[in-house]
């Protein structure tokens, strides 16, 4: 029974709600639907409980075309004084029923409270289901004995009849002692609940329930006539697996693996997770391998049409398939392409494929952080698949593809493991005979796979990977090589993606060399191409909207500055005049070589220098090494020392958001402090590279063949480069080598005379003991070699 809210005393006349199969009370929150209104009238008086909850009208609604609802809460209790009904509707009038304070120690209360409390939480942890906002109120520390019983009850799995005996009790005292016995028996019931569902589960053993669940679709599958359909699949696997040529131990572990999936129902995940890993096993080519045969003079034809110019490279790629032909087996050695982006890498691996007969597969390995990206996930992961390693063999179908693990430098390593350590077993001819992949879980066969890696640099390739593989480096191209390719390779291939012929468009060698020299500044080749196809399109733009038959279009640089709008670099990149303060060095990135400035600023200060331009610690302590060398022969160069007490000296490398790095702009920021102390202009044309140590002596650097073309791309014709680095010019080509001039430095005062016009040392003894230590350093250096 339920009352709404009303202001009305015992004189007053309130509506009366009698709920069926409900009792509500105080604090609990009920919706009620009024669905027929004449239901009321079926009621007898004498069936209702005196005592009921006052109620409070939270919210009402109207269901579209449906009955009307309302959430009320329960406020308090109340006890019937009289009854009547009015147009099919009762009324009542009521007074508060009183709460009996307990007769009770404080302490017999509490004791009661902790124990439902206590036997409340324990049904909540075993299932029962109950408001949070009502728990929240029970388990508060300053609860009403009569708010708890009401609250608990309320939730309470217990009969009507015992919840309105509750609701009428009015001594709080035994309110708390019935409702700890309601909870008791809740108890009980649970944990018998509980036990039972346990011992049933454990009769239901594993094998009893497979069974019954196989007999079922054994009989499900007749009634559908699917049977035969399960059968057929399992025989095909079960042919591919005696078909393919295993060996002994793998193909045990397919049968082995067959007979289990046999028995298994063919819906369950692990049926499809068998099923999965033996189309895995079945599909890799065991005993599979490409016929191949090694010209030399075909491999050479090949090598020079797919590629022009690199010769060292084909040379190497050249020795490397003499001895392969000779051993009839890979020889063992890895090779790794190192060079700056569009130089010909993975092309090159087409090419031995090509020239081998064998299929090629490529990895790429940029960004992958995961070990089991290599060695596969184990069968227990959700999701298991074999590492990129087999998928490549799967993908080739053959056992012995030329197979480029591209991008080796960009491996990274987390929590998850590390890959190029996964990769060392993988690149070692010595254990590859037998890789296991985790997911294969089967010894295969990898010794006669040729690896090829590629990289852009080998910073960040760990020793031990480094340590198996033979590095072959690809240069930067030369202007003229560029030409070449692009007359070559990279206009016909732009023509065929267009849908263009030659007839149609062409480039003349004036053109192509602007857009190499205007509007690209790089070491490969793939910006030039961009910039061919982009005039290409514009071209067939024209050709669609002219709709003439005799349309013909020979790109002239004219055409080429209308077409791709605004040259991106000048013909000449280093400074155009001699200025003071500031000298040009070269550097080395893993996309080719490049020039920076280094700047130099003195004022007036107290001799602090300072380092600007994003530079890494190498290139920090080069700087640190340089100024301490000028400082301390200030006199030789004809600096005052007394400057590096009053004046502060700021070197600055531009590109100031690039990290740069490398001890081999170290001769570079000696001139430039030079020049800015002495106040003598560095020549323009000049660029230089080399590391300095204290003494002043040039030390070898690497990259050479990338800095000097950086250097002619650049516009510089002269080059100072430690002489210890003098037999690397035999790297560049010999037209390049004839344009540009060479110093070659053993100590600093070299780079001062080469790189400052009116260069001279102080004094003509400290002349002449600078060439007697030059003579002494030639002669040491010959008695040497």
């Amino acid at each position: 029974m339920s009352t709404p809210q009303t202001t009305a005393s015992d004189k007053q006349w309130a509506p009366l709600i009698a709920l069926k199969n409900k009792v509500v009370f105080p604090g609990e929150l009920v919706s009620l639907v009024f669905e027929r209104e004449s239901s009321v009238t079926a009621l007898n008086t004498k069936d209702l409980y005196m005592v009921g909850t006052k109620g409070r009208i939270v919210r009402v609604w109207r269901m579209p075309e449906g009955p009307m609802g309302a959430l009320i809460e329960g406020e308090e209790r109340e006890e019937l004084t009289s009854i009547t009904q009015e147009n099919g509707y009762f009324q009542t009038k009521y007074a508060p029923l009183a709460q009996h304070p307990a007769d009770k120690t404080e302490a017999e209360v509490e004791a009661l409270m902790r124990y439902a409390k206590h036997a409340l939480r324990d049904l909540i942890n075993q299932g029962m289901s109950a408001p949070l906002g009502m728990l929240n109120e029970v388990f508060s520390e300053d609860v009403e004995p009569g708010r708890l019983v009401n609250l608990t009850a309320a939730v309470l799995n217990i009969s009507n009849k015992e919840k309105q005996s509750l609701l009428e009790t009015e001594d709080v005292f035994t309110q708390l002692q019935d409702i700890s016995q309601y909870l008791a028996k809740e108890k009980e019931v649970m944990d018998m609940e509980e036990k039972v569902q346990q011992e049933t589960q454990k009769q239901m053993g594993k094998q009893a329930k497979e069974n019954m669940l196989r007999e079922q679709m054994k009989a499900i599958e007749k009634e559908l006539g699917s049977g035969s359909q399960e059968q057929s699949e399992y025989g095909e696997i079960e042919e591919a697996v005696e078909t393919a040529d295993m060996p002994d131990e793998v193909k045990k572990k397919a049968r082995k693996e067959l007979s289990k999936l046999k028995k298994m129902p063919p819906f369950s995940p692990e049926s499809s997770n068998i099923q999965n890993y033996l189309e895995v096993l079945t599909d890799m080519p065991w005993g599979k391998t490409d016929q191949t045969s090694i010209d030399l003079d075909e491999a050479q034809t090949v090598l020079d049409e797919d590629h022009y110019g690199l010769p060292d490279v084909k040379d190497r790629i050249l020795e490397y398939l003499a001895v392969e032909k000779l051993n009839d087996k890979p020889q063992g050695s890895i090779l790794c392409f190192v060079g700056p982006p569009g130089t010909g890498k993975t092309s090159i691996g087409k090419s031995i494929a090509r020239t081998t007969g064998r299929e090629f597969s490529k990895v790429s390995l940029g960004g992958v952080r995961d070990e089991t990206e290599i060695r596969g996930h184990r069968r227990t992961y959700v999701g298991a698949m074999p590492g990129r390693i087999i998928q490549g063999i799967r993908n080739a179908k053959t056992s012995n593809p030329v197979m480029m693990l591209d991008e080796i430098d960009k491996l990274g390593a987390d929590f998850r493991g590390d890959p190029s350590s996964a990769l060392l077993e993988v690149l070692d001819p010595a254990q590859n005979k037998e890789y296991t992949d985790h997911y294969l879980d089967v010894p295969f066969d990898l010794s006669d796979v040729i690896f090829i890696t590629t990289a852009n640099e080998l910073s960040t390739v760990p020793e031990p990977l480094l340590d198996r593989m033979e590095v072959i480096d690809f240069t930067g191209y030369t202007d003229r090589e560029k030409l070449e390719i692009a007359k070559r390779y990279l206009v016909p291939r732009v023509l065929e993606q267009s849908g263009l012929s030659a007839d149609i468009l062409s480039f003349t060698d004036n053109a192509l060399l602007r857009i190499i020299r205007r509007y690209t500044y790089e070491a490969g080749v793939r910006n030039l191409e961009r910039e061919i196809a982009k005039i290409a399109r514009k071209v067939a733009k024209e050709y669609l909207i002219k709709e003439t038959e005799d349309f013909s279009m020979t790109v002239s640089v004219r055409q080429v500055n209308k077409y791709l709008r605004g040259e991106k670099y000048e013909e000449t990149l280093i400074n155009k005049k001699n200025e003071v303060g500031i000298a040009t060095g070269l550097a080395w990135t893993p996309t080719g070589g490049d020039i920076l400035f280094v700047e130099t600023n003195i004022f007036a200060g107290e001799g602090q220098l300072t380092l600007t331009g994003q530079l890494g610690k190498v290139m920090q302590e080069s700087a640190q090494a340089a100024y301490s060398y000028i400082k301390a022969n200030a006199k030789t160069f004809g600096i005052d020392p007394a400057v590096f007490k009053s004046k502060d000296i700021h070197v600055h490398v531009p590109a100031g958001a690039i990290p740069k790095d490398g001890p081999s702009a170290g001769q570079a920021m000696a001139t430039s402090i030079v020049s800015a102390l002495t106040g003598q202009p560095v020549r323009r044309e000049v660029g230089m590279t080399g590391e300095i140590n204290l003494r002043g002596q040039t030390l070898r650097i690497g990259g050479v063949k990338n800095k000097v073309l950086a250097a002619h791309r650049a516009g510089a014709t002269t080059v100072i480069l430690p002489k210890a680095n003098k037999q690397d010019l035999e790297e560049l080509p010999p037209q390049e080598r004839r344009k540009m001039n060479f110093v070659f430095a053993e100590h600093f005062e070299d780079v001062y005379q080469a790189a400052f016009e009116d260069a001279s040392l102080s004094s003509t003894e400290e002349q002449s003991q600078h060439a007697e230590q030059s003579q002494a350093r030639a002669q040491a250096s010959e008695r040497y070699s």
